[in-house]
């Protein structure tokens, strides 16, 4: 029996409400795109995320804030999934890995996008097949059914609305993320006040680290060189404008930071972590993650601006390519075609 061309999708997010990251906006892309193909979709999340997705997609409420292993949760999540009998069960991350394994039926299949490296992913071996948003990441799965699937985001358009006033009288060095220690922002301020390049660095985002990150820049009398403007809806304006890009992060799953980037064709400076590992050639790439690798990089490549982007050509062809919306879809819905026929064919 071979697979509907209309599948029926669940898409389950486990993250409790309050933060929308990465892995929660790669959900609604793809769940928007899979529809606009003509699939049906239904997302399962914390009420919170509700109005993140348009009434196009399915939206199922569920106290996902609960523990994985809270038996009036999991009664919750079946009832849902008897009603619906979806073909393709996708978890999104580790906790809604294990909450979907066991779950799938004859006829359907689960599988599980695997967002960022952890110490256990026996979770997802439960599942009939894994996806890996990095190189980093696969090759740290054991389960034989794994497939290599980038972020991928939709073209950049000309909105020039944004959140705060983007410096057009000057070059400038952007940094985008959440302030919190992962993004290493206190290394980026500290090498950047040392150096003192000819270009401003602007920091976008908000978080738990911003009181410090902003003593941090009073302390080394950078206020002047160094910006915190808060959180920006439109970065991918910035981006347009910068003069580069940097990535300080101590680990990263795969950066939409740098997809914006490249597709923006705005040079990135980055530590090792997934994704930059991908995609940037090796010279502009810290030897590591610590504050003085990151600081040499610094030291070495800004000095040729021009020089930086013409090396990076290749990599804003190859993301035009293969980091958009409509390719990570492609892959996607192929991946869950193929995992349909290997049950069947079971």
């Amino acid at each position: 029996m071979s697979a509907p061309d209309c599948l029926t999708v669940v898409q389950l997010i486990a993250t409790p409400g309050g933060n929308w990251g990465g892995m929660e906006k790669h959900t609604a892309d793809l769940s928007e795109e899979l529809v606009r193909r003509g699939h049906k979709v239904h997302v399962l999340a914390h009420p919170e995320y509700q109005n993140r997705f348009s009434n196009t997609i399915h939206f199922h409420p569920l106290p996902v804030q609960w523990g994985r292993r809270n038996p009036l949760l999991k009664w919750r999540l079946r009832k849902i999934l008897r009603e619906l009998s979806p073909n393709v069960l996708h978890a999104q991350g580790n906790k809604a890995a294990a909450m979907l394994s066991g779950e799938g039926k004859p006829g359907s299949v689960t599988l599980g996008t695997l967002h960022g490296t952890k110490s256990s992913h026996k979770d997802f071996d439960k599942l009939d097949g894994v996806i890996a948003v990095s190189k980093g990441i696969q090759q740290a799965l054991t389960h034989p059914d794994t497939k290599l699937i980038h972020n991928g985001i939709r073209p950049h358009g000309n909105s020039a609305i944004t959140t705060h006033r983007i410096p057009e009288s000057q070059d400038f060095a952007l940094a985008i993320g959440r302030l919190e220690p992962v993004k290493q922002f206190d290394n980026l301020i500290a090498a950047w006040a040392t150096l003192k390049p000819q270009l401003p660095l602007y920091i976008l985002g908000n978080g738990s680290e911003a009181d410090a990150l902003r003593s941090q820049i009073e302390r080394l009398n950078a206020r002047g060189f160094i910006k915190l403007p808060g959180h920006e809806d439109n970065p991918a304006a910035w981006l347009q404008h910068a003069s580069v890009c940097v990535i300080s992060s101590g680990r990263e799953g795969f950066p939409y930071t740098l997809v914006e980037a490249l597709l923006a064709r705005c040079p990135v400076l980055s530590t090792p972590v997934n994704g930059a590992l991908d995609l940037l050639p090796a010279d502009s790439l810290a030897a590591s993650t610590d504050p003085g690798a990151l600081q040499t990089l610094l030291s070495e490549r800004l000095a040729d601006l021009e020089g930086l982007k013409n090396s990076q050509n290749v990599c804003f062809e190859r993301a035009s390519q293969e980091l958009t919306l409509e390719a990570m879809t492609n892959l996607t819905a192929d991946f869950y075609y193929q995992l349909l026929r290997k049950k069947t064919a079971n």
